[in-house]
């Protein structure tokens, strides 16, 4: 997928996630933003995975959903939600590492607990 046709879907998954932001604002739990931002998004005819499971491999181990990514856009946008302080290093190393464990080019870290949502949105291109 081109750079510009990743910018255009990532521009409508802040798009829908500023929607959401403006009707809940800030203060709840992130399960909460995860189901209103899947019903945002579908309704913007997006295809979204909710809760998608993420295996590792170790040498001949494989463990089947060992994490799980929040959402998935289209197949191509890795999308991780928090509603934290502060967005920690940890929260990017964990978009970083499931964007090499799935193989997804493009992720995003959006953090609902922000009074402005543009400062908590984050992306990543691996």
């Amino acid at each position: 997928m081109s750079e510009l046709l990743h910018r255009e879907l990532t521009g409508r998954i802040i798009a829908g996630a500023l929607e959401v932001h403006r009707h809940l604002g800030p203060g709840l739990i992130e399960s909460a933003y995860r189901a209103c931002l899947a019903k945002e998004l579908r309704e913007r005819g997006l295809h979204i995975d909710m809760e998608t499971p993420i295996a590792i491999t170790y040498k001949d181990l494989v463990i089947e959903g060992a994490y799980r990514a929040d959402l998935v856009v289209e197949d191509k946008v890795l999308v991780e939600l928090k509603s934290v302080e502060h967005v920690m290093p940890v929260h990017e190393a964990q978009v970083l590492t499931y964007l090499k464990l799935t193989g997804i080019r493009v992720g995003m870290l959006i953090n609902f607990n922000r009074v402005l949502l543009q400062s908590g949105i984050h992306r990543f291109v691996r």
